[in-house]
């Protein structure tokens, strides 16, 4: 079997390593002969690589730290050999020369240490204890950020240092020592300025407010906003969609919502939205909450922070997860605590009886999906001349079950099956996480889109005049969902830009959001197959356009049956149909399609010909049991499960306060627990 060659990246960044290794050891030679064209040609060679190193490739950069071969280090050495050569090119009764040069030289760099030194103080001084977007924190002394060159050593270094390095390769090569005094002296200018613009900003009318003054801001904003219902979110980057799924049900509630994140980067990654954002990364500030009129926390997923949050006693939390399915996952034995769970319909309250993970039945309420209310139901066979399948498989997850995705196993042969039907327009959505666990799934995640691109080169379909109203759309739609912010902007200058929306904003991005779905979709060629993995469209917006959905076992299922139109199943698992129908409720009133995906053609046949589809329904009876009744809406009971365990927070808390005043009467007064609205 042939050796894999090695990937471009890895060959790229060991020839860039090379190149600088060898750069630096010809520079040494040079010095040492001393030999001018060879100086210069080396040194020119290592400072673009240093380029090359700051723009393409970060990666070495944190391999060459870990080395302790930092950019310090380097620069420090490329210096010093032009040092060496200016020593070896003069005469040798003149050191005394260069001995002023020398010490400017270590004086700039001792300046670099103080910048840098200053820069952390300042960043310390711009982390807050509390993070916020779409609230007014102006009265923290917010102000934007540092310039990023003052930010990061490497960068300053190389930029700030550059007069230095070109001052003393002229003196090299000319022999005049005053050409590196002028540049030394340059580089002086330039980190003693550096040095000046953060120290201004450590004076006290500079530096937004302290820990303790936004602290005491956190709380009187608590005091005067006075939350009822939260969403409460820890995770990683690529989990925010399961935050983000739930940000319309939360805004259509009466309450006053508000998000409450633990990581500092996650606040940029919750879509837009006018709900008030805090992110609070230190339990000691989570705790807080114990004393506002927060009375219900909604949890769309479990993280490990989440149990920090469980301890507060004054409010209720209530698992809602970010989807349902058949998985295990879906039955979480951590489930049991918190004080509810809500699942969708009757199907998922059996599926927590049958695991036996410490849920009682009366503490799961059935609320429906209110993210499902806009999607379209089943209007009939395709009206157009092609069949828009909607593939949107699973990620692998963390247990190595085979079945948990069809991308590794059936993915191509199932793409391949239905590129060849000539009537047939696909839309791939593959998982975020594809490819996260396993590399087999992220190569074959790469394939299909390559057998995409292929079918689409000659399919050879045309742009419709509609793809200029999709730009107007877009272009307007980014304007009310993006901020504007300059390179480099830290959070603090996030929040001084994400203040309070303007008012009707949430309302202008739904309308805008809903006029560029419309725009996407009419002006995409007829028959054109789409990869999807872009926020835009959403995977319920690809339900209203698709005609059959293909799909693992997971919530995507569950999700899609909001429509009731056809929808099939890849079995990846091994098990006999009969045993796989058995085992995965969701699969009831699917097509169940093998890993050769030799049952497509009769799939896209029903679905083309209703008369032949023999599971409607069975789907129409699925909805019902996955998904509840169709009214009251979604939204109305997720609203009235919100409104019940609100009721019972202040219930709580009454007694708790009840109990306290009855121990310990006129004791507790300024410590009461607050009455939250109702």
């Amino acid at each position: 079997m042939p050796v894999p060659l090695p990937r471009p990246p890895a060959l790229l960044k060991g020839l860039v390593t090379v190149v600088l290794a060898a750069a630096f050891a010809a520079q040494a030679v040079a010095a040492l002969l001393p030999h001018v064209p060879l100086l210069l040609a080396a040194t020119a060679v290592s400072l673009a690589v240093e380029g090359v190193l700051y723009r393409w490739q970060r990666g070495v950069l944190a391999l060459f730290a870990k080395s302790h071969a930092d950019i310090t280090v380097r620069h420090v050495l490329r210096d010093l050999l032009l040092v060496v050569a200016l020593l070896r090119i003069g005469e040798q009764d003149r050191e005394t020369v260069y001995a002023p040069l020398v010490g400017a030289l270590l004086a700039f760099y001792a300046l670099h240490c103080a910048i840098q030194a200053v820069s952390v103080l300042v960043r310390r001084t711009r982390t807050l204890p509390v993070v916020t977007r779409n609230i007014d924190a102006s009265a923290l002394r917010l102000s934007p950020a540092p310039a990023v060159l003052l930010r990061r050593p490497g960068l300053r270094l190389l930029v700030f240092g550059l007069p230095a390095t070109a001052g003393l390769l002229a003196g090299a090569a000319g022999g005049r020592p005053v050409l590196a005094a002028a540049g030394i002296a340059l580089s002086l200018l330039l980190a003693l300025a550096g040095l000046g613009a953060l120290l201004l900003r450590l004076l006290p009318g500079r530096r937004p407010a302290g820990e303790q003054q936004v602290l005491e801001w956190f709380d009187a904003w608590l005091a005067s906003y006075r939350p009822t219902v939260g969403l409460y979110f820890s995770g990683g980057a690529a989990s925010a969609y399961q935050a983000n799924m739930w940000l319309e049900p939360l805004a259509e509630l009466d309450g006053r919502p508000v998000i409450v994140l633990r990581e500092r980067f996650m606040v940029q990654k919750i879509a837009a939205t006018d709900i008030p954002i805090v992110c609070l990364p230190k339990v000691s500030t989570l705790m807080r909450l114990e004393h506002s009129t927060l009375q219900v926390l909604i949890h769309p997923s479990n993280s490990g922070k989440t149990s920090q949050v469980l301890r507060i006693p004054t409010i209720k939390h209530t698992f809602v997860n970010h989807g349902e399915s058949d998985k295990l996952s879906s039955c979480n034995p951590y489930a049991k605590a918190y004080d509810e769970v809500w699942v969708a319909g009757p199907a998922a309250r059996e599926r927590y009886a049958l695991a036996e993970v410490g849920v009682e039945d009366k503490d799961v309420v059935e609320t429906g999906r209110p993210q499902l209310d806009g999607v379209l139901p089943y209007a009939g066979p395709p009206a157009g001349a092609y069949t828009t399948v909607l593939y949107a498989p699973t990620w692998e997850g963390w247990d190595g079950n085979p079945g948990n995705t069809s991308v590794v196993a059936a993915g191509e042969n199932l793409v391949r099956a239905l590129l060849a039907d000539p009537g047939v327009r696909v839309l791939y959505k593959p998982h975020p996480l594809t490819g996260s666990v396993d590399p087999r799934a992220g190569a074959a995640d790469l394939r299909i889109r390559e057998l995409i691109r292929t079918a689409n080169r000659e399919r050879a379909a045309t742009r419709t005049p509609a793809a200029a109203d999709l730009a107007h759309r877009a272009a307007e739609l980014d304007r009310l969902t993006t901020a504007d912010f300059r390179p480099g902007a830290d959070t603090v200058e996030r929040m001084l830009v994400q203040s309070a929306p303007e008012p009707g904003r949430a309302q202008a991005v739904a309308r805008a959001t809903a006029a560029w779905e419309e725009a996407y979709w009419a002006s995409l060629p007829e028959g054109e197959h789409q990869v999807v993995t872009d926020v835009r469209p959403a995977l319920y917006s690809c339900f209203n356009v698709a005609d059959l959905l293909i799909s693992d076992v997971s919530s995507v299922i569950s999700d899609f049956l909001a429509s009731e139109k056809p929808y099939a199943v890849a079995n990846t698992s091994g098990l006999p149909e009969d045993a796989f129908r058995a085992a995965f409720p969701t699969v009831a009133a699917a097509t169940v399609l093998t890993p050769d995906a030799a049952g497509v053609p009769d799939l896209l046949e029903s679905v083309r010909h209703p008369e032949k589809d023999e599971l409607a329904a069975a789907r129409a009876e699925l909805k019902l049991r996955l998904l509840g009744p169709a009214e009251p809406s979604s939204q109305e009971r997720f609203a009235q499960a919100v409104r019940a365990l609100c009721a019972k927070a202040r219930d709580h808390r009454a007694r708790v306060a009840e109990r306290l005043a009855a121990e310990l009467p006129g004791q507790r007064t300024e410590t009461a627990i607050p009455t939250a609205p109702r």
